[in-house]
């Protein structure tokens, strides 16, 4: 009964409401005329979010993933085009000293590959170089025979322009020959040519191509995509220069060196002369 009664008392006492300090009420009702809700989270801006959006790691994002190799083909083309570049890796024989044919790789002029094989030497390796070449012992155990690759390469550059660097180390170790006229090399087109000098593969792809090769063991595939994407780039000045430099050693073939009159040819004349 009692707990009743105290409960009945509760309910009839008025409630009482605590005064707000005089600051605290001007500072609620400042804030209210602002729209500022206490319960609620400040509203961000949404020009300020979306540009910070795009400034932020949302935009680095999808730049590095469109950021794409330009020596990656960009087709499934893998047919045989009417220029192929090519590259080849060598190791040692003999004593170490002298160059003989691991690989080699021909791409078409998109990139694509054509051939590439690994070579077994005829003579015994001695140093497979696999710090530049990147050929181990085991690449070689099932590499086709010289001959074999030597006359594939043969067929598939016949009649064709070939583009590479420092062509003359490949034919040397391939024992083959290529008309000049149809030689594409960059290590050898003017306009790559510093003061005269020649510049390395890898210095001309990170100076004209932006890409950074041959850091370790090279990959011919690479190399070879590198020496194509490096002519194609200057195609139609190479071809002009070319053709120019063609046409002026025919005009010095057609030119006859006069004929100069022998010694007793000259006498005689002389002697006309003076018997007149």
């Amino acid at each position: 009964m009692e707990s009743e009664r105290n409960n009945k008392k509760r309910k009839k006492s008025p409630k009482t409401h605590l005064q707000l300090n005089p600051n605290w009420a001007q500072l609620q009702l400042k804030l209210k005329s602002n729209g500022f809700n206490k319960f609620s989270k400040p509203t961000k801006d949404p020009e300020s979010e979306t540009q910070n959006s795009i400034l932020g790691k949302r935009k680095d994002r999808p730049e590095a993933e469109s950021k794409l190799n330009p020596l990656t083909p960009t087709n499934d083309d893998f047919s045989l085009t009417d220029v192929v570049a090519m590259d080849c890796e060598m190791v040692g024989i003999s004593q170490g000293n002298k160059s003989a044919l691991g690989r080699v790789t021909l791409v078409n002029k998109w990139g694509n590959v054509l051939y590439d094989e690994f070579v077994r030497p005829v003579e015994r390796v001695v140093d497979f170089r696999t710090k530049i070449s990147g050929i181990r012992p085991r690449d070689l155990r099932k590499a086709k025979d010289f001959r074999i690759v030597q006359k594939k390469v043969a067929e598939l550059v016949e009649g064709r322009i070939l583009v590479g660097h420092a062509l003359h180390n490949d034919f040397k170790a391939l024992l083959l020959t290529h008309p000049k006229e149809d030689l594409r090399d960059t290590s050898e087109y003017l306009p790559f040519l510093k003061e005269g000098r020649r510049k390395s593969l890898r210095h001309l792809a990170s100076e004209f191509l932006g890409v950074e090769i041959q850091n370790g063991e090279h990959c011919p595939v690479e190399d070879a995509r590198a020496a194509m994407m490096l002519y194609l780039k200057n195609r139609k000045q190479w071809e002009k220069s070319t053709k120019d430099q063609i046409r002026l050693q025919q005009k010095q073939m057609k030119r006859k060196p006069k004929r100069k009159p022998k010694k007793k040819e000259a006498v005689n004349v002389d002697y006309a002369a003076t018997a007149s």
